[in-house]
């Protein structure tokens, strides 16, 4: 098997995005400690000086499962507002 075969299928648009350029972006930083939903808590990967911290480990296969989401949408001739 080819080392090509062998990669799992990325979106080209997310593949070059790194965790590493989630973090210069500031995308970890979510909302202030008091005022998160309790519904978000599995995203939360814990928090530093008020302001809690999200799992970018999770955010990039959700980013993915979004875009593939939106492109489905548009192949089926449908809208993205």
């Amino acid at each position: 098997m080819k080392a090509a075969e062998a990669e799992p299928k990325r979106s080209p648009i997310l593949s070059d995005v790194a965790l590493r350029d989630l973090l210069e972006a500031g995308v970890h930083f979510g909302h202030q400690t008091h005022r998160w939903n309790p519904k978000m808590g599995q995203y939360i990967y814990g928090d530093r000086n008020g302001i809690h911290i999200l799992d970018l480990t999770q955010t990039v296969p959700l980013l993915d499962a979004a875009l593939q989401a939106i492109r489905d949408v548009v192949a089926g001739g449908g809208r993205v507002l």
